[in-house]
């Protein structure tokens, strides 16, 4: 399979570094966006600066630990201190953290319930830490158990973070809606917002792999119009705070959460186009989450999703 970037990906990275390079054009000014990657934090936590940098980045996301392991080590002192002095930089803003793998909000399980909303609680006391602004997290399926309790068990657990007083945005990520997940229909999350007291911390991710397995298709200007007349009567908009960019492997309601390269899935790219004209989307923090089979993947999505910006 042959990786490099095609032609017309070359010219888009260029033509937006060249925009870029002059800040009263009128190309940066529709350019200026939040786009990045979740970057690998081997080698240490302010690594992930480096890796951002390298692909042109404007945000990141990142795992501030083991994503699939329960056990954390404390910040060391001299970490953080390395991570704020890159933070402190600026060209790389908001910073998000994304929880681990193993949280399952809604979770029967006693122990199991209890430890992810622990989890939680330590992924927002390293953002602050950190001076990272964003925690984003999925929120956990029942097995047996209703979907309705699911979302109170969701409920239960939010609201004791929310007590910890973290100045940290906690973003919930909506789910593809397999099984008994929750968060995969505006409703839900409209409704753990209101049901842990409308806490202006409380925001939500959507992304776009997931919400189109969840039946929410945005591959034309009338269906984006009616995505976001969907945000508008049960959120509203400021309570959107982040965009995942992925392609998906699942039809339109589907339910499968298998993320794609940008343009390689069903969601395609002329999908991205109409999503990414809107303005209330643009307007978001964007993180691909993109498979990562090859050094250059990255590159490449982000070069598809910066086209797309641009024309």
């Amino acid at each position: 399979m042959d990786f490099s970037l095609d032609r017309k990906e070359r010219a888009s990275l260029y033509s937006y570094s060249i925009q870029c390079l002059s800040h009263n054009s009128e190309g940066w000014e529709r350019l200026r966006v939040s786009l990045g990657v979740h970057v690998s934090i081997a080698g240490g936590l302010a690594k992930a600066f480096d890796r951002a940098r390298a692909l042109g980045c404007t945000t990141m996301q990142i795992f501030s630990r083991n994503p699939r392991a329960w056990k954390v080590e404390p910040l060391a002192e001299t970490v953080i201190a390395a991570f704020r002095a890159e933070a402190q930089k600026g060209d790389i803003d908001p910073i998000i953290i994304h929880t681990p793998y193993l949280l399952n909000l809604a979770a029967e399980d006693e122990e199991l319930h209890r430890r992810s909303i622990a989890a939680l609680a330590q992924d927002l006391e390293r953002a602050e830490q950190l001076r990272a602004t964003h925690v984003v997290t999925h929120l956990g399926s029942t097995k047996r158990a209703s979907r309705r309790w699911g979302i109170s068990r969701v409920v239960e657990a939010i609201r004791k973070v929310l007590a910890k007083d973290f100045p940290v945005l906690l973003v919930m990520e909506n789910s593809a809606g397999g099984g008994h997940s929750i968060g995969s229909q505006w409703e839900e999350l409209g409704e753990i917002i209101h049901r842990v007291g409308g806490d202006e911390r409380v925001k939500v991710c959507f992304d776009s792999c997931h919400g189109f397995a969840a039946g929410y298709d945005f591959r034309s200007p009338e269906k984006v119009r009616r995505l976001t007349e969907g945000i508008e009567r049960t959120i509203g908009w400021t309570r959107m705070g982040l965009l995942h960019l992925n392609d998906c492997g699942s039809s339109c309601g589907g339910h499968r959460d298998r993320h794609q390269h940008i343009g390689e899935g069903t969601i395609g790219r002329e999908g991205f186009r109409n999503l990414l004209r809107h303005p209330r989307f643009r307007r978001l923090p964007m993180i691909l989450e993109t498979p990562k089979k090859h050094p250059r993947d990255d590159q490449r999505n982000l070069a598809r999703i910066r086209r797309l910006l641009l024309h």
